[in-house]
């Protein structure tokens, strides 16, 4: 599987899209979040995962955001996790 952050592929082959995509590294408190690394993996590893579902070949325009929530019933813990999505594409073949 491909991963690129821009719009192309180091191949240079054409790229056919199969639809966006996203998936989502596990809740944790922003206290354990550290520099976050572990949890960027996850997502991306996460998005992969999904991706192959679409038989695609390379994930283009991966980016990663974050999603926050605080929960106040006992007391105030903050959660955070990573997000990861990007467009599933199949390369086209050689002749």
């Amino acid at each position: 599987m491909q991963i690129s952050f821009t719009n192309d592929v180091e191949s240079g082959r054409v790229l056919y899209p199969l639809g966006r995509v996203q998936a989502a590294a596990s809740w944790h408190g922003t206290a354990q979040a550290g520099d976050g690394e572990d949890c960027r993996k996850a997502a991306l590893q996460a998005l992969i995962e999904k991706a192959q579902e679409f038989d695609a070949d390379a994930i283009i325009g991966v980016n990663y955001s974050y999603d926050e929530a605080t929960l106040a019933e006992l007391c105030a813990v903050e959660l955070r996790r990573v997000s990861a999505s990007g467009v599933a594409v199949k390369l086209a073949r050689a002749a």
